[in-house]
């Protein structure tokens, strides 16, 4: 037990794994991709994220963690290794007295009338197709939600030759660009904001603020997208809509952080995010936190807290370790970025107006809209009677699309309370369970 185990490699991932070693803990990193790097990598186009190249360092790569469950002193870690979705991967148990948890976050998407159309895409989706792979998702692509990562999935669209006929950004003027006049410029952020708007400005790209794509055209695939002009709560002003001819769309709405091992560990959970302490530990001892699954601030401030947890998590299996004041500050001046940015870039209420009846909420069970309206006029209280009545967060994703946003349609809370935080084939379980018997 007397190493950190550090889950998800990404900023945060990576900075924890090297602060720990770099203070004499062995390390093994663990992350279900095949490269280090996350999200982070894949949407930027970084190439040379690298595991951290320290003796003490060991990296899993295609390794999910299923289950972390309590054991004296620490955690027990139920891994598997392997393709993603292969039958037989490889089942095997790590305990430690200190484990990180860096799993980052993913796209927020919104329902709407045809979002399950094929040409219909994350914004994280199209960004990682762009910069990873030189792909465009379409020739007449319109960028729409909100948030600042629109603009540069606009840019890499304009790079591999996308033409892009607009971006559309739900919030007005004034509360968006609300964060760049906060002080933060330690973070840099004023500048790199100044560089995506002169990036669209040569690529003549229209931005509209206080507009939204409110539907989605066409039979086989995405033909076109009606643009509708938002009120004060994302309400659409009737007879503001129009039509714009596109062949695909990319939509972001902020992200959701990736809390499946968090909850499974027993991390307490607020406003979404893993509630973490200066030091990065969460409500359970021996389990620290860092990145985006503690909130969104972005890759710096990400990397910040990775600091700041691997030299924690070091501390606890024994090691000197100095304050990491640099990073410390970081990481704090990250959280006020981060809340800035949510007070600027809110998903308001009213865009619970924008599906009709047979709007597809779940894709993965194709629950619509009066699904669940009939699930709740049936007295189904609680998210658990929601999903068994409606079968809304019940498939293959397991509700990490569809998830907070029926909770929001149905005024239930999203609660993923399971042991079991990814998904195993029941194959594996079974050999895991035979192979304890025998020992």
């Amino acid at each position: 037990m007397d190493r950190v185990v550090v889950v998800g490699a990404g900023p945060a991932g990576l900075a924890a794994a090297w602060a720990a070693a770099s203070v004499g803990a062995p390390v093994l990193l663990v992350d279900s991709g095949t490269a280090v790097g996350g999200q982070y990598r894949r949407q930027s186009g970084v190439r040379a994220a690298r595991v951290p190249a320290h003796p003490l360092v060991e990296w899993w790569p295609e390794t999910s963690v299923w289950a972390a469950e309590p054991v004296a002193g620490g955690h027990r870690l139920r891994l598997q290794t392997g393709a993603a979705d292969a039958p037989g991967r490889t089942m095997s148990t790590v305990d430690t007295r200190a484990l990180v948890i860096a799993t980052g976050a993913y796209d927020r998407v919104l329902p709407f009338p045809g979002w399950e159309l094929p040409g219909v895409y994350t914004a994280g989706a199209a960004q990682a197709l762009a910069k990873g792979q030189g792909v465009a998702v379409g020739r007449r692509v319109l960028v729409g939600g909100t948030g600042p990562f629109l603009l540069p999935v606009a840019g890499s669209l304009l790079e591999v030759g996308s033409r892009v006929v607009g971006l559309v950004e739900a919030n007005r003027v004034a509360g968006a660009m609300g964060w760049a006049r906060d002080p933060l410029g330690a973070l840099g952020k004023a500048g790199e904001l100044a560089g995506y708007g002169a990036v669209l400005a040569r690529g003549r790209v229209p931005v509209r603020f206080g507009a939204a794509v409110v539907a989605a055209h066409g039979d086989s695939r995405v033909a076109a997208v009606t643009v509708a002009r938002l009120d004060a709560g994302w309400r659409v002003v009737a007879g503001s809509e129009r039509v714009v001819e596109v062949d695909a769309v990319c939509l972001g709405f902020g992200f959701t952080a990736q809390l499946e091992l968090a909850v499974s560990a027993g991390c307490r959970i607020e406003d979404g995010a893993v509630l973490v302490d200066a030091a990065q530990r969460t409500s359970v001892p021996g389990v620290f936190a860092a990145g985006e699954v503690t909130g969104i601030a972005g890759a710096g401030p990400a990397s910040a807290e990775g600091t700041v947890a691997g030299c924690a998590a070091a501390a606890r299996l024994g090691r000197a370790v100095a304050a990491p004041v640099a990073a410390l500050r970081l990481a704090r001046d990250g959280r006020r970025f981060g809340r800035a940015l949510a007070a600027a870039y809110p998903v308001r209420k009213g865009w619970r107006t924008w599906l009709s009846a047979d709007t597809v909420v779940c894709r993965c069970e194709e629950v619509r809209m009066s699904d669940l309206c009939a699930a709740v006029a049936q007295g189904a209280l609680g998210m658990r009677a929601v999903k068994l009545v409606s079968r809304a967060g019940l498939g293959l994703c397991q509700g990490r699309v569809c998830g907070r946003n029926v909770g929001e349609l149905t005024g239930t809370p999203f609660t993923q309370n399971r042991p079991i935080a990814v998904p195993v084939r029941l194959s594996d379980l079974a050999a895991v369970e035979d192979e304890e018997e025998l020992s």
